[in-house]
């Protein structure tokens, strides 16, 4: 396939089937200036001018996603579409957009509808604040709307900048190309750009400091990543057309969200739900799908050591896949109420997200409802998908524990136990299952998982004997070909790297000070998660979190400032 060389032949793929087939806010401004934050009432999206940020300088790209939609790797530092993808669309080439457009959402918060988050208190200001998509097309074979995090104010923007720092804008880049590489459903990263001479301030922690608050501001270089996804709908955005259907808002709230809904279908599920359906068929067909596709997603975010740390209804992503990597975290020690983000409470801490799933998907469904008022048996079917979610979750995590500790269905007595010792003993999370997949014979490899001095407990680690001769017996590992095999296996559902916060900070650190190195060090270390690398990378990056840095914060735990 021969490679996108020019920002004219990548404005040959352009196909806007949000812009074309939803309705824009009638009061929106004809040229894109609405910077200030207002009441948006209807309509599906806001067109808006993204705000160029200073003086762009390259930071880095994801070579495999370019690869990926035939794009060249010279591209990413051209001057044409480095402009574009720093904010500047004001001389795209047709048929290039040069508006792009921010949507609205509401918010509710483990299954609680809220609206004072809005300025206005009426749900109707609150949406992308920062985030402004410039781009829908077809590359590779596959229909992508490209994004930029820290593009600007919009309507949304309840008073803030609309920038993102470069911090933040680090970590996110670093982890959607990360997540990918693990297997997790997840949006990609494109480009990264900084500003040389454009800062924001912002509210951060002292150096060193245990404070679960930011105590200082502090000046950030602002910085503009491109996020690319097959969509950018969020059950939120369902959730404020539902809301709005239910309320009777205005002499168009249904239809819109009908329109949502099939935008939805055409975007994320055309190719599961056949067009010939009713509406009513194709609304029960979705809540099926979604429900498959986020079990699925939350387990494997469990499988990875992941916490989303803030799964609102609008960080939740209706195509399944993980969505807004703002105050995320991989875990370190196990802890089943792992929480990243100060400000997000036990209710998304690790072992709840299926929990804080089910609450979304509630509301999901909650937003349908208005579509089968006239259908009272399929409201029935929709309400039992929803009393089922419970039930698909624990099949799925079920299944994942299985598939982690090589078994072909989850021994539930020895999983429990093993969960105990993990806790009792203070485990890193994934140094531990890495180095059960080699099937050891003794308890020596797990040491280097162990925190503290726990492993001087000798009825502890006596239990620990006795945990894994009885996991050895549980398996298929009698003979060399049949360990190996199931060795090869474990690996591939068991990483050896996970981006961790203390592995981050050196990186965004640095960056900060203009050297992006340590960056594309683990952009390439990050988007091979399975693999043995070199001793230098193991030594680095495979071992346990320092002691020094527990309860640090910016470390250990994480404010929303970004």
């Amino acid at each position: 396939m021969q490679k996108i060389e020019h920002l004219e032949e990548f404005a040959k793929v352009a196909d806007y089937s949000l812009v074309k087939n939803l309705n824009a806010d009638p009061k929106a401004t004809e040229n894109g200036v609405d910077h200030d934050p207002r009441q948006v009432f209807s309509g599906h999206y806001v067109p808006v001018k993204p705000t160029p940020i200073e003086n762009p300088k390259y930071v880095a790209h994801s070579k495999a996603f370019f690869h990926e939609l035939g794009l060249s790797d010279a591209l990413a530092t051209s001057e044409p579409f480095m402009r574009m993808f720093s904010g500047d669309t004001s001389k795209l080439p047709e048929p290039l957009q040069r508006l792009g457009w921010a949507t609205g959402y509401a918010l509710s918060i483990y299954g609680t509808e809220y609206y004072d988050q809005c300025p206005f208190r009426t749900g109707n200001g609150y949406g992308d604040g920062r985030a402004i998509s410039i781009f829908e097309g077809v590359l590779g074979g596959k229909r992508w709307e490209m994004q930029l995090k820290g593009g600007g104010r919009t309507p949304y923007c309840r008073g803030a900048d609309g920038r993102a720092v470069l911090r933040s804008s680090v970590r996110e880049f670093l982890a959607q190309e990360h997540m990918y590489a693990l297997g997790v459903p997840t949006t990609r990263s494109l480009t990264l750009y900084t500003s040389t001479t454009e800062t924001v301030r912002r509210p951060w922690f002292r150096n060193g400091s245990y404070s679960r608050d930011p105590e200082v501001m502090i000046e950030e270089p602002v910085a503009i990543t491109t996020r690319v996804a097959s969509s950018f709908l969020r059950v939120g955005q369902l959730e404020l057309f539902g809301r709005r259907a239910r309320k009777h808002e205005h002499s168009k709230a249904l239809e819109e969200l009908e329109k949502m809904v099939l935008h939805i279908i055409a975007r994320e599920y055309s190719d599961e739900i056949d067009d010939t359906l009713t509406l009513e068929e194709k609304v029960v067909r979705l809540a099926l799908l979604f429900r498959k596709r986020l079990t699925s997603l939350v387990a494997n975010w469990i499988r990875v050591g992941y916490c989303q740390g803030n799964f609102n209804s609008d960080n939740c992503a209706v195509g399944g896949f993980t969505l807004d990597y703002g105050p995320f975290g991989f875990m370190d020690m196990f802890d089943p109420k792992y929480q990243p983000w100060t400000g997000g409470g036990i209710h998304f801490s690790f072992l709840n997200q299926p929990k804080a799933a089910e609450r979304n998907f509630e509301m999901f469904c909650r937003a349908l409802k208005p579509l089968l008022a006239d259908d009272k048996e399929r409201q029935q079917t929709l309400d039992k998908i929803k009393k089922d979610f419970p039930l698909i979750m624990q099949a799925r995590m079920f299944d994942m524990w299985a598939k982690k500790l090589g078994w072909e269905k989850l021994n539930v007595p020895l999983f429990n136990e093993l969960m105990s010792l993990m806790i009792e003993t203070s485990v890193d999370y994934t140094i531990f299952f890495r180095e059960l997949s080699a099937i050891p014979e003794d308890l020596t490899p797990f040491v280097k998982s162990f925190y503290g001095d726990r492993y001087n407990d000798e009825a502890l680690m006596q239990r620990w004997r006795t945990w894994l001769q009885q996991w050895r017996n549980s398996i298929d590992a009698a003979t060399p070909e049949a360990r190996e095999a199931l060795s090869k296996k474990l690996k591939s559902v068991n990483p050896k790297y996970t981006l961790r916060e203390w592995i981050l900070v050196p990186a965004y650190q640095a960056a900060e000070r203009g050297d992006y190195s340590l960056i594309h060090e683990l952009l390439e270390v990050m988007t091979d998660p399975y693999a043995e690398q070199s001793e230098e990378i193991e030594r680095k990056y495979y071992h346990k979190k320092p002691e020094e840095l527990f309860n640090i914060a910016g470390v250990s735990h994480v404010s929303c400032s970004s």
